[in-house]
């Protein structure tokens, strides 16, 4: 007789990981999860940064509706999480979160949407392991705020997609399970963009959990230097010039032809 794997999962509080994590838990069942809050210090804002702000929040309001739209679906999707122990923190890193876990002592802990992972979370022993999910195509593409509108701002459409990945103490770096490209030109709008992406990355986590849940080891686990290297972007660097450009760059759309598809990690099966 199989013995069911017990899986906990560890994302952020947005919509589109509680999305997630009600998919994982109807697919395999979910034993615990922990809810990043990410909670930060307020920042202080002056007269002429609020001006800015407002300024482009109208100027860019087709970039923040599309994320918000697809928030707002989500949550209608999925109004409540999973009814299974759940806890929430202020930060991943919380020392109840270890707690939490050590009692579940999981084969397997998901993450998605979480903040920078340290290591005394990583250094739990787990069956199979920690994975992450990056809504980008590692080790093309990565860091924030979203890795397709950068794709699309730089005019490198062929590198929006999604990776799962054995996590490590970097930002979206460790040895790659899966990755895959996700064509987004014939999408009609930028939500359609968004929520494709992000229907695609669910999709291929639970492809990939399930390959591993129902393998023996030796699991792939590709370091991302065999595949080439790539940029890391940041989120101070999503600046207006930036956004401009993706603007533009979605309205030009269809006179850009695909390039060469990058090398990606084919899902063992």
């Amino acid at each position: 007789m199989e013995v069911k794997k017990k899986l906990v999962l560890w994302c952020g509080n947005a919509p589109n990981q509680k999305a997630l994590a009600n998919k994982i838990h109807m697919q395999f069942g979910l034993a615990g999860i922990v809810i990043d809050k990410k909670k930060k210090s307020l920042k202080k804002t002056t007269t002429g940064n609020l001006v800015q702000r407002i300024v482009n929040r109208i100027r860019f309001n087709k970039i923040d509706v599309a994320w918000k739209t697809l928030q707002r679906n989500y949550d209608y999707a999925y109004s409540d999480w999973p009814v299974v122990p759940l806890l929430e923190v202020d930060s991943i890193n919380d020392e109840n979160v270890k707690l939490f876990v050590t009692d579940i002592s999981p084969d397997l802990i998901i993450v998605s949407g979480t903040g920078l992972v340290k290591e005394q979370l990583l250094s739990i022993p787990v069956e199979i392991g920690i994975i992450n999910l990056h809504t980008g195509l590692s080790p093309y593409v990565k860091g924030g705020p979203n890795c397709t509108n950068w794709c699309i701002a730089n005019n490198e459409w062929h590198l929006v997609g999604n990776t799962i990945m054995w996590i490590n103490p970097g930002i979206d770096s460790g040895n790659i399970i899966v990755n895959e490209t996700v064509d987004i030109r014939e999408c009609k709008d930028l939500t359609g963009v968004q929520l494709k992406v992000m229907d695609h990355a669910h999709d291929l986590y639970l492809r990939a959990v399930k390959y591993l849940i129902k393998t023996e080891p030796p699991y792939v686990s590709i370091p991302q230097s065999e595949l080439g290297t790539g940029r890391l972007f940041l989120t101070k660097q999503w600046t207006s010039e930036m956004r401009s450009k993706l603007l533009k760059n979605w309205k030009n759309r269809k006179n850009i032809s695909q390039a060469t598809p990058p090398l990606t990690i084919p899902l063992n099966n």
